[in-house]
Order: C-alpha cells, then structure tokens, then sequence
C-alpha cells in the first residue's frame, strides 16, 4: 500500500509543494515547527535512512541545503535545521525549517493547525527565495 507521502507525490492528496524533480520533492508539512517547515521525500518508498541508496541520501541532502538556504533568506533566520526522525510515516524524509535557537528543535511545538492561509503564504515564500537563489526550474 502506497504511503501518504506517495498519495500526496502522486496528486491523490493535496500538499504544497516548493521542490519538484525527478529523484524528490519538497512539501511543506501541515504541522510545521516553524513557518516555513518543509518535508524533503524521495519519491521513491524507503521507510528509514539507513535503506537508503548514498546517492540518494546525497541527493536529499543537496535538495535539504537549497530548502534550507530559502529558509533562512525568506524568514532572515540565522540557521536552517535539518532533522531525520522517520517515526510518523514510514517513507524517508528529511525535515528543513528555519531556526533562530536551539529551542526551535522540539516536535511538540508543532503547529497542528497553522491555517490555510498560512500555510499559503509560507509556501510562495519559500518558492520565492528559491527562485531568487536559482532553483526556478524545480520550484514550481
């Protein structure tokens, strides 16, 4: 059975996606830590990390540090986390949000209804920043 990550890459469930291309995407999560919070899934089902092929891995990352770099330029943040958790759904991802301390690391303080609007607006944000710092083609 398909993972609800690949019925949202599929387009069977809706997600606002900022990175498209042909190894992974880019959605923000509906329960961001921080504005702005991405999930960066390979499109390919691999439930841990640890299963996964170096390139791909490799791939992930490269996609996790373009996000990241967005992040911190459309919220001026001063770092960018990047957090590999796997214990929600059982299809890799890698989690990019804007940080300004090390309190800014806690799950619990997700947002469980940040809101459409919200969530609207962080999105074009960050595909904003991203286009800005060259990434137009997978952006969009």
């Amino acid at each position: 059975m398909a993972t609800i990550f690949s019925r949202i890459i599929d387009g069977e469930l809706p997600g606002r996606f900022v990175w498209k291309d042909e190894h992974a995407v880019g959605f923000l999560s509906i329960a961001p830590i921080k504005a702005g919070h991405t999930l960066v899934v390979p499109r390919q089902e691999i439930d841990q990390w640890t299963d996964a092929p170096a390139e791909l891995l490799t791939h992930l990352t490269r996609v996790a540090q373009a996000v990241g770099q967005a992040q911190k330029d459309a919220w001026n943040a001063p770092r960018a986390a990047l957090i590999i958790a796997g214990f929600e759904v059982p299809h890799l991802h890698l989690h990019t949000y804007p940080v300004w301390s090390e309190g800014d690391f806690h799950f619990e303080d997700a947002d469980p209804d940040p809101g459409q609007a919200a969530l609207d607006e962080a999105a074009e944000r960050l595909r904003a920043a991203l286009e800005k710092n060259g990434y137009a083609a997978q952006a969009r």
